[in-house]
C-alpha cells in the first residue's frame, strides 16, 4: 500500500485577473456554480439547457438552431467547427496575424484540409483586400477562417467585411469569437456568420471549460452533407445535435455526461450579461479602455496595435526597454495579487496583455493596474 498522503486543503488567494483570461468571475457565476448537481437529463436540467440557449444566441445575436455551448474550452470550440465542416481535400483559406490564426491553420490540416494563407503583420488586422485577392486566386475554396479578436497581439478584424467577401465568393465563414463575444459589437446574422466559436473564461466572465458555439443553416446544411465521418466522436455535431435539441422542449437523446455545474455557472453569466445588455457591455469595456489607454500612455508605454484596430478588452503595449518583463509581473502577482499576461509567440518578453475583460473591467481595476505599473517600474 502507498501511503496515505497529507495534503491541505487547496485554498487558493483572491487574484485580480487583468491579463488575456481568464478574467475575474462574478460573484454571482461563482454561487451559481456552488447549487445542488442535478442529473443532465433532469427535467429541470432541460428547461436550463434551452434558457441556455437562447442566452447564446442573444450574445452572438443570432437565430442559429444550432447554437450551443461545447463541454469544453474555446479550443475545442475552434475543432468542432473545423472537425464538423471540413472534409479532406478542401480548401481552406485562413487568416493568420498572430497565434490563434496559426492554430486554425494547424486544425485545417489535421483534417486534411488544404489551407492557403493569408498572412498579416503581427498587432495588424486582417486585411481584406489581401483575403480578396486570396479569394480570387482560389475559386474552388470553400471556406474563409479568421480570428475576429486575435488574443495573442489585441487586433481587432473586421469581420462584417471578410464575411461578405466570403459570402461573395460562395465561402462557408468560420470566426474566432473567442476574446470578442461580451467584449465589442458582433451581430452573427447580420454580418452573414456561418460558424463561430468563443469561450467562457473572457468577456463572459465565466470559469473557464466550455464553448458557446452556433451554426448557420448553411454551416448545417454542409455538415449534414459529408461524404465522409466527422473525425471526431466527441464533437461530432451530428450526435451533439441529439443531446441539446433542435427546438424547444425537444426529447434529449444521451450523448455525454454534461458539465452540469459549469452550465450553471455560464447560464449565470450570460443571464447578466442581458440584464446589462450588450450594448452597455461593450460601451463599458470602451470606457475603461480609454481610462487605461490615457493612464498608460501618461506612463510612457507604446501599444502595439493601431487605436483604429486596438481591442478594448485586450490592450497590448511594448515593455520599456531595460525592463525586466518576468521581473515585474513576478512583483504584481506578489505585492498586488495581480495578474498580467506575458506577450505570446512573436511578441513574448517584447510586450505585456493587460485584459479588462467582463467583471474585470472596472474602473477600481484600472485604477490599481496603472499604480502598480508605475510603482513596479520606479
Amino acid at each position: 500500500m502507498l501511503p496515505v498522503p497529507t495534503i491541505p486543503v487547496f485554498m487558493p488567494p483572491r487574484r485580480i485577473l487583468m491579463g488575456p483570461g481568464p478574467s475575474d468571475v462574478y460573484p454571482e457565476v461563482l454561487a451559481a456554480q456552488s447549487r445542488p448537481t442535478i442529473g443532465h437529463l433532469d427535467p429541470l436540467f432541460v428547461g436550463m439547457m434551452d434558457e441556455l440557449k437562447s442566452l447564446i444566441q442573444y450574445a452572438f445575436q443570432t437565430k442559429n438552431e444550432m447554437t450551443l455551448a461545447v463541454s469544453a474550452p474555446g479550443s475545442a470550440g475552434m475543432e468542432t467547427c473545423f472537425v464538423n465542416l471540413v472534409e479532406p481535400g478542401e480548401k481552406v483559406i485562413v487568416c493568420r496575424n498572430g497565434v490563434f490564426g496559426e492554430r486554425m491553420r494547424q486544425n485545417v490540416e489535421r483534417v486534411g484540409g488544404v489551407a492557403v494563407v493569408v498572412d498579416n503583420e503581427w498587432g495588424e488586422p486582417v486585411c481584406p483586400d489581401k483575403v480578396e485577392a486570396a479569394l480570387v486566386a482560389h475559386p474552388d475554396a470553400k471556406f474563409l477562417a479568421f480570428v475576429h479578436a486575435e488574443t495573442s497581439t489585441g487586433a481587432l478584424s473586421d469581420a462584417k467585411t471578410l464575411c461578405t467577401l466570403a459570402q461573395l465568393h460562395d465561402c462557408i465563414s468560420i470566426v474566432d469569437a473567442v476574446t470578442s463575444l461580451g467584449g465589442v459589437e458582433l451581430l452573427v446574422d447580420e454580418w452573414g456568420i456561418d460558424a463561430i466559436y468563443s469561450g467562457s473564461q473572457k468577456c463572459l466572465s465565466c470559469v473557464p471549460g466550455l464553448s458557446p458555439v452556433s451554426f448557420s443553416p448553411k454551416a448545417v446544411a454542409k455538415l449534414k452533407a459529408r461524404t465522409t465521418q466527422v473525425q471526431s466522436w466527441f464533437l461530432d455535431q451530428t450526435l451533439v445535435m441529439g443531446y441539446w435539441g433542435n427546438s424547444a422542449g425537444a426529447k434529449r437523446s444521451y450523448h455525454h455526461t454534461a458539465p452540469v455545474n459549469a452550465l450553471y455557472a455560464l447560464h449565470e453569466s450570460l443571464r447578466l450579461l442581458a440584464n446589462e445588455g450588450l450594448e452597455n457591455a461593450w460601451a463599458r469595456h470602451r470606457k475603461m479602455h480609454l481610462l487605461l489607454r490615457d493612464g498608460l500612455t501618461t506612463l510612457g508605454f507604446k501599444f502595439v496595435v493601431e487605436e483604429s484596430s486596438r481591442l478594448p478588452q485586450l490592450n497590448t503595449v511594448y515593455i520599456p526597454d531595460g525592463v525586466d518583463d518576468a521581473a515585474v509581473r513576478k512583483h504584481l502577482l506578489e505585492e498586488y495579487n495581480l495578474e498580467i499576461g506575458a506577450g505570446l509567440g512573436a511578441l513574448a518578453g517584447k510586450a505585456w496583455r493587460i485584459g479588462l475583460m467582463g467583471f474585470s473591467a472596472r474602473r477600481e481595476n484600472v485604477a490599481l493596474c496603472l499604480h502598480a505599473l508605475e510603482e513596479s517600474l520606479i
